[in-house]
């Protein structure tokens, strides 16, 4: 399947607050049930076990819609290990406000407004960062210079969890959608995010152009997403 370049989903456009809401609620339903924030647990959870006890690690998610994501990964650790502290941001204030909803109920995190052409964080200040169906939406030089972005802000790993392009996926998508959900942001977007998506060695190239390297990988069972570690190339 050739990736569709250029291609615009409904929630990229003006967005209606109600239709917003249910097609968020929709993707946390997708995240929880087919492995998505499984797989964002899966990449993080190896870097908590690597620290020095009692040393924190600061998560900065970015793009997170309803911030699910980060609930979830809150919710993994908050009894066995508090440490794990997770910065959400959103570029849209629309997001932010049912993100802002979600951090509102223990266990708690931080949500904040990002600016839309950076990530306003300083150097290595974070740990991680993460980016959960985000990197899709964007064009290859675009993607390249988020992912720099990410590797700038992250002192030790990135995270991209991203969908995989093929026709099986865009089928499921389709009748998934066609059969859970009447949300008409989820139906048009779902399938069409899967044709704009990024192969996993398509995404190992855009990686290495951002001067990142692979270092740990994991698949969604069905095989339809990843979440790649990356770390930081050597500089020569």
């Amino acid at each position: 399947m050739r990736r569709q370049a250029g291609a615009k989903e409904l929630l990229d456009g003006p967005l209606d607050p109600r239709t917003l809401a249910a097609n968020l609620r929709d993707l946390a339903r997708i995240n929880r049930w087919l492995g998505g924030a499984g797989l964002s647990w899966r990449a993080i959870r190896p870097l908590l076990r690597e620290r020095s006890p009692g040393q924190h690690l600061r998560v900065l998610d970015i793009g997170t819609g309803a911030a699910d994501i980060p609930r979830a990964l809150r919710r993994q650790t908050v009894d066995r290990d508090p440490t794990l502290e997770i910065v959400a941001t959103d570029v849209r204030p629309e997001t932010v406000s049912l993100a802002l909803r979600t951090a509102r109920r223990a266990p708690t995190f931080d949500v904040r407004l990002a600016p839309a052409d950076r990530i306003d964080e300083r150097d290595g200040s974070f740990d991680v960062v993460h980016a959960s169906l985000v990197l899709h939406h964007l064009e290859p030089p675009e993607a390249i210079e988020l992912l720099r972005e990410m590797a700038r802000v992250a002192a030790r790993a990135v995270i991209v969890n991203d969908l995989d392009r093929a026709w099986r996926w865009w089928a499921g998508a389709w009748l998934l959608t066609r059969v859970a959900t009447a949300n008409r942001y989820t139906r048009h977007d779902a399938p069409l995010s899967v044709r704009r998506a990024y192969r996993p060695q398509e995404v190992l190239e855009l990686a290495d152009a951002a001067g990142l390297r692979l270092a740990a990988a994991y698949s969604a069972l069905p095989g339809y997403r990843y979440a790649c570690v990356f770390v930081p190339l050597p500089r020569g």
